[in-house]
């Protein structure tokens, strides 16, 4: 917790200098207690103006329509026969003893999840988009996304605000071209977008300048909220990997354990570029599966195929890509190891990963 503003300011490059926008807001306006202990932090275009390129890993690739497409049938041909992968045993209704609560809406859950497997395909974003910004690259995105997710945890917003907001922020770079003194707006804009849409009481805007260590204005904020909601044709709902996730948690009758690893895991994919190349479905399979297989159970089920219609030889790759990409992220991005070290999520952060799949 910071008792002053001063001691709170943290920057995220070593040639920030902000000293001329902080008098364009109100020092003395008080932020809410949900504001205070966030560290502020500002990110802006260096003074000389450079480009700090960060290309494209050679391991991420584009999906194409036809291996979207074939996604979709795959997932169909699962659905209807999960015998054909060969995968013996029993498969769970996993509503049953939910059919008489209505906030599960049984009756719709079904085919609301096979509505996501399609959307999740449009709403989507491919890792190509960084070689069409002239001014940042993947590793301010992965800055941003650390800082957001420590703002996210320290404003106790719901796990749907998170990935809502990544996923707007991806949708918009890969729409707009963006420099670098402004790519935070582009982040607490879509934090404050996806915040409206998703929690009771989203952040005041007062506080919003407060965390950009106040490098910009009320007015700059809404004025790029709705530059993003333009942009986006106002799309924002998405099937993110957080809503399957929570699916595949219940088909695989997880513990606390797997729960609070596969959080985790799923967490860490925000800060990768390179996995973007990955569907979010996907994404919170291999979440799942590596959870499992660390706490020594089989890491798939006929009751997960059936539910996450994924086989487990399309889940491996998916769960290698995710640990490589875990090992290799930059030391100074703590923001979810700092959350998943604390015991209320089980402190799983200091969890080494088996990788002998």
């Amino acid at each position: 917790m910071m008792n002053s503003r001063a001691g709170a300011s943290r920057r995220a490059f070593q040639d920030v200098s902000n000293s001329n926008r902080i008098g364009a807001v109100n020092a003395k306006q008080p932020v809410t207690k949900r504001a205070q202990g966030v560290k502020t932090r500002s990110m802006s275009l260096g003074k000389d103006g450079s480009r700090d390129v960060a290309p494209v890993r050679s391991g991420a690739f584009t999906r194409t329509t036809a291996e979207e497409s074939a996604m979709v049938q795959q997932r169909s041909a699962i659905n209807a026969d999960p015998n054909s992968y060969q995968m013996t045993g029993t498969v769970d209704n996993i509503d049953a003893r939910d059919q008489n609560d209505p906030l599960c809406v049984t009756s719709y859950v079904n085919d609301m999840y096979e509505h996501f497997r399609i959307k999740e395909t449009i709403t989507s974003v491919r890792p190509l988009y960084m070689e069409t910004q002239l001014h940042i690259n993947e590793k301010m995105r992965s800055i941003l996304v650390d800082w957001l997710i420590e703002v996210h945890l320290k404003f106790k917003l719901v796990p749907e605000t998170l990935y809502l907001t990544v996923n707007l922020i991806d949708r918009y770079l890969e729409r707009a071209e963006v420099s670098r003194a402004k790519l935070q707006l582009v982040g607490v804009a879509s934090l404050l977008v996806a915040s409206k849409y998703e929690e009771i009481y989203p952040p005041e805007l007062r506080d919003l300048v407060y965390i950009c260590d106040r490098a910009y204005t009320r007015q700059d904020i809404i004025d790029t909220e709705e530059k993003i909601l333009k942009t986006l044709e106002y799309k924002i709902t998405i099937p993110s990997a957080h809503a399957f996730l929570v699916r595949m948690l219940k088909a695989g009758h997880a513990d606390r354990k797997i729960v609070q690893l596969s959080c985790y895991l799923l967490d860490s994919t925000l800060l990768s570029y390179n996995l973007l190349h990955y569907l979010p479905s996907q994404l919170a399979a291999a979440a799942v599966y590596i959870a499992r297989r660390n706490v020594g159970r089989n890491g798939w089920s006929p009751t997960l195929l059936k539910y996450a219609s994924y086989c487990e030889e399309e889940v491996i790759p998916i769960a290698r890509a995710i640990l490589n990409e875990k090992s290799s992220l930059n030391p100074e991005l703590k923001a979810v190891n700092k959350k998943y070290a604390n015991h209320r999520y089980g402190g799983v952060a200091s969890t080494v990963f088996l990788c002998d799949f």
